[in-house]
């Protein structure tokens, strides 16, 4: 199955977990449209290296509303590379997270940025 859409971020600084280790942590806060009409909470944590475009994140988010009409919740996790400007990134639904109407799911997220910094989504996934 595809879904499609767009969704707005809110990301806000949180103290470092661990003093002078380099690495920033955010917490998230989404509100998707679209197929998936949902809103979800998450955290994340990220390293930006001296090199200029060198960085990785990794972040978890609870996901709850509906996807196709489905209610339920599932949990996406992110684990995102920039190797001097050349990025990856892969955001899958954690297994056996999902739940409701939702059990059973699994698939892989896309994110796209617009020019303008708006933000859009393309979701494959599958319900067992």
């Amino acid at each position: 199955m595809h879904a499609s859409g767009t969704f707005t971020v809110k990301l806000e600084p949180q103290p470092p977990a661990l003093a002078d280790s380099g690495l920033g942590r955010m917490s998230i806060d989404k509100q998707f449209g679209g197929d998936l009409e949902a809103h979800s909470l998450g955290e994340m944590l990220a390293y930006r290296s001296a090199v200029d475009g060198s960085a990785g994140y990794v972040a978890m988010e609870r996901v709850v509303g509906t996807l196709h009409g489905r209610r339920g919740a599932f949990v996406l996790q992110h684990s995102g590379t920039m190797d001097r400007g050349a990025s990856t990134l892969v955001v899958g639904v954690v297994p056996d997270s999902g739940s409701g109407e939702l059990a059973g799911l699994a698939g892989t997220l896309t994110i796209h940025i617009d020019a303008q910094g708006g933000h859009s989504y393309t979701f494959d996934y599958r319900i067992a």
